[in-house]
């Protein structure tokens, strides 16, 4: 048996994930605890909630004050603080190791009865959880970018997943405003399994000469009624998200999900979209 009633969530990870999982969990009333290996990246991800709310409450699109939203979520760098949470979600860096390092941590740490998510993109929910004594606690919550703003979340479930967990994960999402949809724990989940292919395939175009830039994204957001076109998207992404996304689908899946080589040329040049300010296009 799991935990039905939430209350306190616990958020691994403060970067541009976690702290906006952190802010949605805050603002839909939950108590929330954010941790991360460093201080300054604790503070980093503050920075980037309260920047969030600030823009929300000039739009009049919160409930609550951005300061009441804000005093729920406290932050740490000790993992052992997330112990009293109902439920965690981690959203650290897409690594095997780290993360299955992380789950045994929070397994050491939280109640047999705490479901464990992850936000994982790319990596098989099975495989994160394949070291726990208790792996059917855990399962994928995957959340888009921005959390704040996209309305969906991918719930994944792993071979040890209950359907218990599974359904409590559904309720979790819908209960901070999210529509949801599941995926069998296959590479790529639904959404980067198609979507990687479709962003490499808009990026090989713009390299071999097809069109311009601007072209191909107008082409796109036009002709199929997209709100981005592929190197837009991209670069609001991450290029270094991107190419992670695509490596890993390619090891598994083969050579239709092969990174473009301008992608990794990109992402050599340390130019790495919106969040560095050059990416296919600029943004100083």
């Amino acid at each position: 048996m799991v935990r039905q009633d939430i209350e306190r969530i616990g958020v691994v990870g403060a970067g541009t994930m976690g702290s906006g999982i952190a802010q949605v969990a805050a603002t839909r009333g939950y108590d929330v605890v954010m941790r991360d290996i460093e201080p300054e990246y604790v503070e980093n991800g503050f920075d980037t909630i309260e920047d969030s709310l600030e823009r929300l409450e000039r739009k009049d699109a919160l409930e609550e004050s951005a300061d009441t939203i804000r005093d729920r979520i406290t932050g740490t760098t000790a993992l052992n603080d997330l112990s009293d949470a109902d439920l965690v979600v981690e959203a650290a860096i897409e690594d095997m190791a780290v993360k299955q390092d992380i789950f045994q941590g929070l397994e050491a740490h939280c109640g047999t009865d705490v479901i464990l998510a992850t936000n994982t993109s790319t990596l098989s929910i099975t495989s994160i959880a394949a070291p726990l004594e208790h792996p059917v606690r855990v399962v994928g919550l995957h959340f888009m970018n921005p959390v704040p703003i996209m309305e969906g979340v991918e719930i994944v479930v792993g071979e040890k997943t209950t359907e218990e967990v599974t359904e409590l994960a559904h309720n979790i999402a819908e209960d901070l405003g999210k529509t949801t949809w599941e995926s069998d724990d296959k590479p790529g989940f639904v959404t980067n399994r198609i979507l990687m292919p479709w962003l490499n395939e808009g990026i090989r175009a713009y390299d071999e000469g097809v069109a311009s830039k601007e072209d191909i994204d107008a082409g796109m957001e036009l002709g199929t009624n997209v709100p981005m076109g592929p190197l837009t998207l991209a670069d609001h992404i991450g290029l270094d998200v991107c190419l992670h996304a695509s490596q890993t689908m390619y090891e598994e899946l083969g050579d239709r999900y092969k990174p473009a080589y301008l992608l990794k040329r990109k992402v050599e040049a340390g130019d790495l979209g919106k969040k560095t300010g050059r990416g296919f296009y600029d943004y100083e």
